[in-house]
């Protein structure tokens, strides 16, 4: 082992009450959601929308979040395991071999199936407020990568999502896994999240009057997908059957995204382009 890698051992776990597991994953999704949350609250307050739809917003979104990156990961990773255990898929338990129950937490989410969940979560809040769904859409894509990073965060303190073997200075041994030095891959997307949060925040801030009309969805899309398909290339596979796949399905999942991503990208281009000539005609 070189003398500066990274040693990593942390328990996932911070303290287990009655069989009932409190863990970091745990507290890092939900502190990041509600940093997000916070985060668009001033957005809100800035497009003068009032305070309740963001209440109805978060309500919906933290729902469609976590059933969809649960039913994503169960259905697109481990679907045989899952169709047969259906009651793990909405219950944080595995069943016991010898029969029983036991309490595990929800153990497997899908980021990609997070982000259909909340687009169906936004076409309730849409249905439900009359809000404009391209604008909320653009609005809840700026604080997105935020929740991502915290997310990453969370597999780094689980030690799952690990990178392959590399010999960087900065590698890390994750030491509940093996002995192995690795590329800390979930600490990389946290940081690529965070710095796609800081541009959006940027550009937000600076050119919003030119942005809109799905820019910042599809912008958001297409940075956070293009570089999951990237890191994806030093991460080791999640589930035997990427083994055979030429690509994994992290990127095979991937690649829609980008399109969607792109096409919203020059949608919103072209149509804000448009009103503002037609203002100027006006």
């Amino acid at each position: 082992m070189g003398p500066n890698y990274i040693y990593w051992n942390v328990n996932p776990e911070i303290i287990n009450i009655f069989g009932i597991s409190i863990r970091y994953y745990g507290l890092l999704f939900v502190g990041g959601l509600i940093l997000s949350i916070f985060v668009l609250s001033k957005i809100f307050r800035l497009e003068n929308i009032p305070p309740e739809y963001l209440e109805k917003l978060s309500i919906y979104g933290l729902i469609g979040i976590l059933v969809g990156a649960r039913l994503g990961h169960c259905l697109f990773y481990e679907p045989s395991y899952y169709l047969a255990h259906p009651l793990e898929m909405i219950l944080p338990i595995q069943q016991q071999p010898g029969g029983g129950f036991k309490f595990t937490g929800y153990q497997g989410l899908a980021s990609h199936g997070g982000a259909i969940g909340m687009i169906i979560a936004l076409i309730i809040y849409h249905r439900k407020t009359k809000q404009s769904m391209l604008k909320t859409i653009d609005l809840v894509s700026i604080v997105g990568p935020l929740a991502g990073c915290f997310i990453r965060l969370g597999n780094l303190m689980n030690s799952e999502i690990i990178g392959l073997p590399a010999t960087v200075p900065w590698a890390f041994v994750f030491a509940r896994v093996d002995t192995i030095p690795r590329h800390p891959a979930q600490l990389y997307e946290a940081i690529v999240y965070f710095l796609i949060f800081l541009i959006q925040l940027l550009l937000y801030k600076n050119w919003r009057e030119r942005l809109q009309n799905g820019f910042f969805f599809g912008l958001t899309l297409t940075l956070v997908f293009v570089a999951r398909f990237f890191i994806e290339f030093i991460k080791e596979n999640q589930v035997g059957f990427e083994d055979n796949l030429t690509i994994n399905m992290g990127q095979i999942l991937s690649i829609p995204y980008i399109l969607i991503g792109i096409a919203f990208i020059i949608y919103g281009l072209i149509k804000t382009s448009k009103q503002s000539y037609v203002k100027q005609r006006i």
